[in-house]
């Protein structure tokens, strides 16, 4: 166990380094060709042409939309007689924006006066038997005004105070402003990147300044026109500007900018898309409709108003955009990422040749290898081997010396001559010794220089 404890702390300093061979398979060759095949057009195809990978791009654009009305529509009933509706009248707020709303249908309760009256049977809450339901002093809920403590026998509710009579809430069948469809509205937008310093407006620049007073919408033959039918609207939406308008809804008009500013200032242009925003199968959750009253005061002080339920078409404008510029940033990553798929091919071959195919172990023993530096002792040997020469050098010098010591000691006779040859004598045994010591492999021959003593004279 605590060997086992001390190989896995050993192991944990052990240095690992790629190995690379070269393995003649044609399984793995061809799979790895096209896993790179695939990356490249990956890269190419989906990163660059499609998604355009080597641009820059901001999202975040400030934009303004200003919205104006016009068109006039003529309504005769019988309780409110004729009755003309321009654009300040069914345009709500006047004041255009991203938002404005279009009286389409519309209930009117004249002249209700502050006094006392009967609650309407459809509150829930004015219902009432008798005088202890209706308690004074406590508003109805979701009604028109404040109960006295009165049970009104007659209608079966409350009496209450507030603006009377309440209202009729019987919503006409057939829209009043069923001619709105053919109402016009002008939508103008301007937008901003200002990472790139680039601006543009919806309205093509022209010197035309009858072009926008006769022209509409239309996606093939005026595209840059900013004038809508409000018909056209509704029906780009696929639903019927009649049906719609009964009950009023909610439509999404989306302006799109999706400019590439490596192009022509002029290839910069607005898209646009339109949605029914409360589009439910439920009937109780669509439509649009509020209240609002209108007041007016007589020369005797008193004041009066007009309520009206108002029922429309409401259209939420909604503006995105995107711009797009070349730079190096996203290129050279882009690129890098690439690249790092390409190591994800490598290491998912790797593990199909080391482990899965057959003679996998062929190729992990080739694969993985532990490398362990050995201690050379072939230097020490060598001094070893340098110093006995040494030795064996040292040796035969003095055998020669002593040599030479018996050689002059064994003749008596110390002439002149003797004396000449004994120099002589000395001189080749001094180049005998250097030669040996030059060259240590080489034994010298003692009975060479023996030999070439002279004989000493005889007496």
């Amino acid at each position: 166990m605590a060997n086992g404890w001390a190989q896995g702390v050993c192991s944990l300093f052990n240095y690992k380094t790629e190995k690379f061979f070269i393995a003649s398979n044609k399984k793995i060759g061809v799979l790895f060709r096209l896993f790179q095949l695939a990356v490249i057009g990956y890269l190419i195809g989906w990163v660059f042409i499609w998604k355009k990978g080597y641009q820059e791009r901001e999202e975040a654009f400030e934009s303004s939309v200003f919205t104006k009305l016009k068109g006039f529509a003529l309504i005769n009933t019988t309780e409110h007689g004729l009755h003309v509706w321009g654009a300040e009248d069914y345009v709500i707020p006047s004041q255009g924006d991203n938002v404005f709303f279009i009286v389409t249908n519309y209930i009117e309760t004249p002249n209700q006066r502050l006094g006392l009256c009967a609650e309407s049977p459809k509150v829930p809450d004015g219902v009432c038997s008798h005088d202890d339901d209706c308690t004074d002093g406590i508003p109805v809920i979701a009604g028109h005004g404040m109960k006295t403590g009165r049970c009104m026998n007659e209608t079966g509710t409350c009496q209450i105070y507030g603006w009377c009579p309440v209202e009729c809430s019987q919503t006409p069948m057939v829209p009043l402003l069923g001619k709105a469809e053919n109402f016009s509205v002008y939508i103008r937008n301007f937008i901003r990147f200002p990472r790139f310093d680039f601006s543009k407006s919806n309205v093509l620049p022209s010197n035309n300044h009858t072009y926008l007073k006769s022209c509409y919408y239309d996606k093939v033959h005026h595209p840059y026109c900013p004038i809508f039918r409000m018909g056209d609207l509704v029906s780009w939406t696929g639903h019927s500007f009649q049906e719609m308008a009964v009950k009023g809804g909610v439509v999404g008009v989306g302006i799109e900018w999706n400019c590439d500013l490596d192009k022509d200032y002029s290839k910069c242009n607005p898209t646009y898309s339109f949605t029914r925003l409360d589009n439910s199968k439920y009937q109780n959750i669509t439509g649009y409709n509020f209240r609002f009253a209108r007041y007016y005061r007589y020369a005797d002080g008193e004041t009066n108003r007009s309520l009206f339920k108002v029922y429309g078409i409401r259209f939420d404008i909604m503006v995105n955009g995107e711009a797009r510029k070349f730079s190096i940033v996203p290129t050279v990553v882009n690129i890098g990422s690439g690249v790092a798929l390409m190591g994800v091919g490598v290491f998912c071959c790797d593990m199909i040749l080391i482990y899965m195919m057959h003679g996998s172990s062929f190729y992990r023993q080739r694969k993985f290898e532990t490398v362990v530096k050995k201690h050379d002792r072939r230097p020490r040997e060598e001094r070893r081997a340098r110093h006995h020469r040494h030795g064996h050098d040292r040796h035969k010098k003095e055998d020669t010396l002593d040599l030479e010591n018996q050689l002059l000691s064994s003749s008596p006779i110390r002439s002149p001559r003797i004396h000449k040859h004994r120099s002589h004598e000395q001189k080749h045994v001094k180049e005998a010794t250097s030669r040996s010591h030059r060259s240590p492999e080489r034994k010298p021959v003692a009975q060479a220089s023996s030999s070439r003593m002279p004989h000493s004279p005889k007496k």
